[in-house]
């Protein structure tokens, strides 16, 4: 016997004494007796006891580095103080940067430019924001070391495109400048957001000057504005890279199995990795834009090995990989009446489920690496550029005439008045592009109500 009782004793011993041959414990007598007892371990079971504590320690610890070092990466990286001060800095510089970019540049493209030439009001539009867009991907990759992989086939550079994806979580639409940066196309992306976004302090501006879509979400308020919007997309000569989540909400069990139940009722694919697409948002871009795309590519966003919300993203908990899959669909071999679109988009996003369910089986999408990293000094050189920019547009603000001060004052107020949606007007648009575009101009009756719209 390892464990042996000792004599009885009336008066209270300490706790634990060390015995001739090991540790001796001592208990009070249970049952309403009194005095205490001692129970002797003897070293050999002492020594095994804690060689079972080191054994089971140690293959604890073990696990734990095998889990951060396996090839799945880092499962959650710690909220450190460090990391919610770098986070917090960046997010401040990010929108310093972005009011005094809107301040002094926004004026210029969304008026001045526009009396010239809508064509290439876009154009400068999207250099220049685009510069501030690049500030983002710098944060996912170079700061936060995000690892992003992408899969599938190739996005060319010079192709007006529409993209549709599954809406994993909040922020996958962010991700879209990733992969628009190693493509030289940042500036050109435009979204279709829920009308709250827009409304956004200075950011809602920054989103109707790059030509960002809202919605109600109510297709009969919807519909007229989405399609008078992709109206004015349709020359050829203008890059665009459209990006549609045709689930409309990003994905979560709850409203997955509210999905399933409404596939189940009404015959339709129930399916376990995506909501059940909306098609009619789907097929009015696809009607609007066919004639003047190149192609339709399919993206499927997945993540290791949680999906991050906004706060995690700007002080780089998670994720540690974003993985992009990249299928392309020729234009022409989608169907053009309305309801053989909504069948095909409703299978494509049968392949993506199944897609998905594999990537959760293996960890990874096949083909994986067709896009590479890109470049710390181009990062960097467009860093240098945001900086020099805004140290200049802050002296003008602060230390320069007094009419740039009166400036300042009224686009700060017109900036503010998105709230009440009141937004830089479009209703010079196309006024001037007609003659070298092939496109008809506007009749007056259209530019008001575009005006309107807006």
């Amino acid at each position: 016997m390892t464990l042996t009782s000792r004599r009885g004793s009336t008066t209270r011993p300490n706790p634990s004494t060390m015995g001739r041959f090991g540790l001796v414990l001592w208990v009070r007598r249970g049952g309403g007796g009194s005095g205490w007892i001692g129970f002797e371990c003897k070293q050999e079971f002492m020594v095994a006891v804690w060689k079972e504590v080191c054994n089971l320690s140690s293959s604890l610890e073990m696990e734990f580095w095998r889990s951060l070092s396996s090839n799945n990466g880092l499962k959650h990286r710690p909220l450190s103080l460090l990391r919610i001060l770098r986070g917090l800095i960046c997010f401040v510089f990010f929108l310093s940067t972005a009011f005094m970019f809107l301040l002094y540049l926004g004026p210029l493209a969304a008026g001045l430019m526009r009396l010239f030439s809508i064509r290439y009001c876009r154009r400068t539009t999207s250099f220049i924001f685009g510069l501030w867009l690049a500030l983002w991907p710098f944060l996912f990759e170079k700061i936060n070391k995000t690892k992003f992989i992408f899969s599938g086939e190739t996005v060319p550079e010079d192709q007006r495109v529409l993209l549709i994806a599954n809406h994993r979580t909040e922020v996958d639409w962010m991700y879209f400048w990733n992969l628009a940066m190693r493509k030289g196309c940042l500036g050109y992306i435009k979204y279709i957001l829920k009308s709250s976004l827009m409304k956004l302090p200075v950011l809602g501006w920054g989103f109707h000057l790059l030509e960002f879509i809202s919605v109600e979400r109510k297709w009969e308020v919807d519909e007229p504005i989405l399609r008078q919007k992709l109206s004015t997309f349709i020359n050829p000569a203008d890059p665009l890279w459209l990006a549609v989540f045709p689930e409309g909400t990003d994905f979560t069990e709850e409203k997955c199995k509210r999905s399933q139940k409404f596939a189940a009722e009404n015959g339709l694919p129930v399916l376990n990795n995506v909501l059940l697409p909306k098609t009619r948002g789907f097929c009015a871009c696809l009607e609007v834009l066919r004639g003047s795309l190149d192609a339709v590519y399919d993206v499927s966003f997945a993540y290791k090995h949680q999906c991050p919300n906004f706060l995690d993203v700007l002080f780089g908990v998670d994720p540690s990989e974003v993985h992009m899959h990249v299928r392309r669909i020729p234009v022409n071999e989608i169907p053009e009446t309305e309801s053989e679109a909504a069948a095909w988009l409703i299978h494509t996003f049968q392949i993506k489920d199944q897609l998905l369910s594999d990537f959760n089986y293996h960890g990874h999408f096949p083909n994986q690496g067709t896009e590479g990293e890109v470049s710390i000094m181009k990062y960097l050189a467009n860093f240098s550029v945001v900086i020099a920019l805004t140290g200049i547009f802050t002296f003008l603000t602060f230390f320069s005439s007094i009419w740039f001060k009166i400036h300042v004052s009224l686009v700060c107020a017109y900036i503010a008045s998105t709230f009440f949606d009141i937004r830089p007007s479009t209703f010079l648009e196309g006024a001037n592009d007609s003659c070298d575009t092939g496109y008809p101009r506007q009749f007056p009756d259209q530019m008001v109500v575009e005006s309107f719209l807006n």
